[in-house]
């Protein structure tokens, strides 16, 4: 099995990032990461770090033999392992809160046995999910790390968990596939700045699709499929999550405009993943097995 160390990070998402590691389709591989502070923080006496760190480092990239620009990558998530103990910080500059905070400080937080230790009152259950995870972008300059997009990228969706399925594009030969920004915990719309900032290890099967249509970035997570879009304001972030699951419901189960957008206000579900990055991400969910009734498979 293919382990690619944190050793072995970027910042940017980009066409010529040197590949960590080559696979092929179908192969199962272990990405170590870093937390988003490049875990500098390492101690709530120094909220600022102890290094010069990287902006929310991802591991790889990963060169997928046999993708080729157009296939999309099919990644299953199958284990998220999560460090002994995690971290937040809070920003003087970003977050629905940071007028409220004259300095940033940090707190280190236990997490033992799929457990949070918030305080002598309150211990929360772990439920880790990838901020980040992408491909390559179109863009020749790269997207930063801190950024969501058509690649994925941080977009922060905590439906991205153990058992679930993302499928990326294809930008660039190999893909380039990435991964980082683990949470041991995050409520939708990530409002504080970040969630449970956390280093661990994420075991993932990828696979090369070929002539499959799909709206990418696209996720199957805990019996629902969706749809993740970004953009500089909710309303256009939504109304794109929104009309690619149209298309996408449309096309599985052959039923015209009307109907469609009836099953679409009927059954799916709007959600906003995150509202601090440059871009702002939101989903739209649609029960999988609705669609399994017209005869549907997800690839």
């Amino acid at each position: 099995m293919l382990y690619i160390t944190k050793e072995t990070v970027n910042d940017i998402m980009k066409w010529d990032n040197k590949p960590a590691g080559y696979c092929k389709s179908g192969d199962t591989i272990v990405f170590e990461t870093r937390d988003c502070y490049d875990n500098t923080i390492t101690s709530s006496e120094r909220p600022l770090g102890d290094r010069e760190g990287l902006s929310n480092p991802v591991t790889g990239a990963l060169y997928v033999e046999g993708a080729e620009v157009g296939d999309i990558l099919k990644i299953e998530i199958e284990d998220i392992k999560l460090r002994s103990w995690g971290v937040m910080r809070s920003s003087t500059t970003a977050g629905v809160f940071h007028e409220k905070y004259e300095k940033r400080e940090a707190i280190i937080f236990e997490v033992k046995d799929n457990k949070i230790y918030f305080d002598d009152k309150l211990i929360l259950d772990a439920d880790p999910m990838i901020g980040v995870i992408g491909t390559a972008p179109v863009e020749k300059e790269g997207i930063p790390t801190t950024t969501p997009g058509k690649h994925g990228g941080n977009m922060d969706c905590k439906k991205i968990v153990k058992g679930s399925t993302i499928y990326l594009p294809v930008n660039v030969k190999g893909g380039l596939l990435s991964m980082g920004d683990i949470h041991a915990l995050m409520g939708d719309g990530e409002v504080f700045i970040c969630g449970l900032e956390i280093a661990g290890e994420i075991t993932v099967k990828v696979s090369v699709l070929k002539n499959i249509k799909l709206p990418t970035p696209f996720l199957h997570s805990r019996g629902k499929v969706m749809s993740i879009q970004s953009a500089k304001d909710l309303d256009k972030a939504g109304d794109m999550a929104a009309k690619e699951m149209f298309e996408f419901v449309k096309e599985a189960t052959k039923q015209d405009d009307v109907r469609t957008g009836m099953l679409m206000s009927l059954l799916s579900d709007m959600a906003v993943c995150q509202v601090v990055d440059p871009l702002l991400t939101v989903r739209v969910e649609f029960p999988l097995d609705v669609l399994e009734k017209y005869g549907y498979k997800l690839p």
